[in-house]
């Protein structure tokens, strides 16, 4: 089996629907500056916005597409490194628990679409986060999956949950707190190794973290998750902490996710005044 596959490689079939990270960026550029209302009131996903059934089935085949990447990521991992040479057995281990997990999260997603009323392709893929576990380094790819985008997997979650309990869905709120849990494990996991394996070493750690920061602000989608109101998805600081996450970590990843929300704003204004001009 070919060894550090690039995304390009991926494995999918006709009904898929795949963007690159540079066009993601840029509708959600568009979408911002054709709705400048929006960016004015809460923004958070509950059943209250006017969008909230389409808002909800596109982060459902989100998290589905994400969770099939997660799983190849986690399986390449397993295969791509030597044992006891670039990579310890016991993190291989658990890289392959995290590969079972998604699975079942791809199964339960997939679902969960159906129930939603969304099919496969019905919204594209983005395979950022495949990417982000190409790096031939194990540490980047716990910092860029297990913690970065991992770590955004609890914030969707939260999310997710809380809009099927105030929604009345009984079905998506225990899914997405099933799901929840395990995501919390996947973190937990990839704090405590890039924590082993850079004990000793740390330029190596402080290249895996700044890493990290790179995808977490990518993966803010210009200020999507913060703690503001007008940020579709809070952090979810409690359960980070379960994950180990330390407080200053996480007042970090809202202020990245201030610094794009503020940045999507003043682009809008700058539109708005061209507009006018």
């Amino acid at each position: 089996m070919k060894k550090f596959m690039p995304v390009e490689e991926l494995a999918r079939d006709e009904r898929f629907n795949q963007i690159t990270q540079a066009d993601r960026m840029a509708d959600g550029r568009n979408a911002l500056i054709a709705d400048s209302e929006k960016s004015r009131r809460s923004n958070r996903l509950t059943p209250a916005r006017p969008d909230a059934s389409e808002a909800a089935r596109a982060l459902m085949h989100g998290i589905f597409v994400g969770e099939i990447q997660a799983l190849e990521g986690a399986g390449r991992t397993c295969w791509d490194f030597t044992t006891g040479e670039e990579a310890p057995f016991e993190l291989k281990l658990d890289m392959a628990r995290q590969a079972w997990d998604e699975a079942r999260h791809v199964e339960i997603s997939l679902k969960l679409s159906d129930w939603m009323g969304s099919e496969i392709g019905q919204y594209a893929e983005n395979t950022v986060l495949f990417q982000a576990a190409c790096s031939n380094d194990p540490v980047l790819r716990l910092a860029g999956v297990n913690r970065a985008l991992e770590g955004l997997a609890i914030d969707v979650f939260t999310t997710m949950k809380e809009f099927g309990e105030i929604a009345g869905d009984p079905y998506l709120e225990f899914c997405e707190d099933w799901m929840l849990a395990d995501e919390v494990t996947h973190v937990k996991m990839g704090s405590d190794w890039l924590r082993k394996i850079t004990e000793n070493d740390p330029e190596r750690r402080k290249k895996a973290l700044e890493f990290q920061g790179i995808v977490d602000k990518m993966f803010s989608y210009g200020g999507s998750r913060s703690d503001s109101e007008e940020s579709s998805f809070a952090i979810a600081r409690r359960f980070r902490e379960l994950a180990g996450f330390t407080e200053d970590e996480n007042d970090h990843i809202a202020d990245l996710g201030m610094q794009a929300l503020n940045e999507r704003k003043a682009q809008l204004r700058e539109k708005q005044a061209a507009a006018a001009n």
